[in-house]
């Protein structure tokens, strides 16, 4: 939020891992006006379905704003059935460029199984590196914990969960309440 007498909403630690054929992206439920919690069972991780093609979804950020970003992925997604990559860029470039969704203040972590991709109102469309993204409040250290992990024979849920504990652990704006979706390929 940029009006500084306005505490501003935190929360949302956001973990994709992608380990083997599988792909998880987790999500805690909190959800924070300043130094109140103000809701701990939020659902911020999502299966989608447009054409038939299942893609897990994660969102930090505002609601409002993540569920708008969510429809226009969906749409990309019906006209390019299968393509995530091809959908995600659109979506980017549309976000960059449109007036209205330049205001949208949130990040998305997509996956299709194949492909695992951080989506930003920047125009950015990244593929992680180490197989690990995370985005949000909590985002670095369930990042770090979870590249500290994927040399183990934990699975990709079980590194997702772990790492998710660790940030719940260290940030006052991460709870334990997950969320977990998995996608294989």
């Amino acid at each position: 939020m940029a009006d500084p007498d306005f505490p501003g909403w935190h929360g949302t630690t956001i973990i994709g891992v992608k380990k083997g054929d599988e792909v998880v992206i987790a999500g805690d439920g909190q959800v924070s006006l300043g130094q109140t919690v103000i809701k701990g069972t939020a659902r911020k991780v999502r299966r989608l379905t447009p054409g038939g093609f299942d893609v897990v979804a994660g969102f930090a950020g505002s609601t409002a704003d993540a569920f708008a970003l969510l429809e226009r992925l969906e749409a990309k997604l019906e006209a390019t059935p299968g393509q995530l990559a091809r959908a995600s860029v659109e979506l980017a470039k549309d976000w960059r460029t449109d007036k209205y969704l330049q205001k949208l203040e949130a990040m998305l972590i997509v996956s299709d199984g194949n492909d695992m991709l951080v989506i930003t109102g920047a125009g950015d469309v990244l593929e992680p590196e180490h197989d690990v993204a995370a985005i949000g409040s909590g985002g670095n250290y369930a990042l770090a914990a979870a590249r500290a992990m994927m040399d183990t024979e934990r699975s990709a849920e079980e590194v997702a969960r772990a790492a998710m504990a660790i940030a719940a652990d260290i940030c006052v704006y991460t709870n334990g309440n997950l969320t977990v979706e998995k996608i294989s390929k």
